[in-house]
Order: structure tokens, then C-alpha cells, then sequence
């Protein structure tokens, strides 16, 4: 699905997950309005995700709790964690990835969330908070969604997490990736990246072996990249499954093709493994 507002058109889509992203772009908007760069940045609390709480992360995700609320379905989400209402249904959700980047006014931000059914990733949303531009799947069906098709790392273009100079190891494996690619970008919300992935914008996003990705980094991608005949790893060869615990952790690659995620996958962890 490319521009437009019509979450809730999508067909087969849980009205859970069109629910929590019209919450969280309008709450986006609202703060921005109300608070300057300073405010929505300050940390308030410590998330269940063991990692600083930012004011605007608080005001979304507060937001989107109360509009789901109806919905009965279960909560995972990032700050609030674990929100058990005995349903079936899980929604797995970052409620504002790239929260630095919003804060800050750097337009590259994004609502994502999958549902898991009897914990299964089923479907998937993800928001271009600024654009409103969509990528949904449910199931093996996308909204058109096809990613480029390239298997080969040499001369991919990539998106990466930032490399860590502190990390030698993580480092190694960063520059390692780098210099088989054509193309690397930066570009700091792993969920829109992710989706970028899915859409062909870009051949394959990875965390170079940092375990910085939490599941609400991933669960999204995991349903809208495989719909779109992708395919998503962990760089360790740890599987990506529904799990209460945020403070779990995994080094994330989302690309275009099984046979590219897993040649980049190899590539990072060859050269970690090379730096130990």
C-alpha cells in the first residue's frame, strides 16, 4: 500500500492494528504542536524494554492503550510491555520507532505493529508518521508489496544501524558489509527501514551484530517482508518469535531475498566472529 490515510480499508486487516496507527499519528501531530524538540525528548521513566522513555514515546503509546482498549485484543508494546486480556490475539507494537528522529523534527518516523494470532505473526502494519504513507500484509498477502529481487550482498544498497566504534567487534562486521555494498544509508527507524525493504525501495536492512533490535523492531517485518518474497534473520541464528520479555535482544537483517539475508547474515558474523 503506498500514500494515503484509509488504514482501515485494507482488507483482512484486524481493526486493532488501523486502530493503534490512526492513535499514534494523531497523537504524534498533537505533541508536536503542544511541546518543542526539548520536552518531547525528555526522558520520563525507564520502558520495559530496559531503555530510557522519552516524553513523546509516553504521550503515543499512553494513546494508543486507550484506543485499543475496545478491541480486547493483547498488548505488547514497548514501554508498557506485557498487557495481558486473555484474547488469542497479540498486538505486537512499536507505537513510535525512530522516537530521536521525531523529537527532534527529522521526519523519519513510523507507527508498527503485527498481530500474532495463537503466537503466530498473521499481519502487519507499518505508518510513515510523517507522510502517512502505509505497508500492510495479512498473511501471504501484501498490498502490493514486492521487494527488488537481489540475492547477491555485492553491490546491494543497505540500510544499517549505526556502526559502534567502542565495539570492535560490532564495528568489524559493519565495515565488513560496507564494502560489498553499492549503496549504504542511515537512517535511524528500523521499522521504516524494514518496510523499505519490503517495497523494494531498498535491497536489505541489518543490525550489524550489536543485538540492539527488540521484537517490536522486527515483528512487523517478519510478516510484510516475507508477504513481499523477502525474508527476515537474525545475524546469531536466533529464531524471531513472539516473546513477553522486551529485555530480549536480536542483531536483525530484513532483505529482499532468503538467499540475500542469508549471505549478509553470514557476512556480518564471519567478520564479528574474525574481531573476537
Amino acid at each position: 500500500m503506498m500514500p494515503g490515510t484509509g488504514w482501515r480499508d485494507v482488507p483482512g486487516l484486524h481493526p486493532a492494528l488501523a486502530i493503534a496507527a490512526e492513535a499514534s499519528v494523531a497523537a504524534v501531530n498533537d505533541a508536536r504542536l503542544r511541546l518543542g524538540p526539548g520536552d518531547l525528548a525528555e526522558p520520563v521513566a525507564m520502558g520495559a524494554d530496559a531503555t530510557p522513555t522519552m516524553r513523546v514515546d509516553r504521550i503515543v503509546e499512553d494513546a494508543i492503550l486507550s484506543a485499543v482498549e475496545g478491541t480486547g485484543v493483547n498488548v505488547l508494546t514497548e514501554e508498557s510491555g506485557w498487557v495481558d486480556r486473555g484474547s488469542a490475539y497479540t498486538l505486537v507494537m512499536d507505537p513510535l520507532d525512530g522516537s530521536a528522529n521525531a523529537a527532534a523534527g527529522v521526519p523519519l518516523s513510523a507507527f508498527s505493529a503485527a498481530l500474532a494470532t495463537d503466537g503466530e505473526f498473521t499481519q502487519a502494519l507499518t505508518v510513515w508518521t510523517e507522510t502517512g504513507w502505509r505497508w500492510s500484509a495479512a498473511g501471504e498477502t501484501s498490498s502490493g508489496l514486492r521487494t527488488s529481487g537481489r540475492t547477491s550482498l555485492d553491490g546491494a544498497a543497505l540500510s544499517l544501524l549505526r556502526p559502534h566504534p567502542a565495539n570492535p567487534q560490532a564495528s568489524a562486521a559493519w565495515w565488513r558489509a560496507v564494502e560489498r555494498a553499492a549503496r549504504v544509508r542511515i537512517l535511524s527507524s528500523s521499522c521504516l527501514e524494514a518496510a523499505l525493504v519490503a517495497t523494494g525501495a531498498t535491497d536489505a536492512f541489518a543490525d550489524a551484530c550489536t543485538d540492539t533490535h527488540r521484537l517490536v523492531d522486527l515483528a512487523s517485518a517478519v510478516v510484510l517482508v516475507r508477504a513481499a518474497g523477502g525474508a527476515v534473520r537474525d545475524v546469531h541464528g536466533r529464531p524471531i518469535e513472539l516473546d513477553t520479555d522486551l529485555t530480549r535482544r536480536w542483531s536483525g537483517v530484513v532483505a529482499a531475498t532468503p538467499e540475500l539475508a542469508d549471505e549478509l547474515a553470514d557476512c556480518l558474523a564471519q567478520a564479528w566472529r574474525a574481531a573476537a
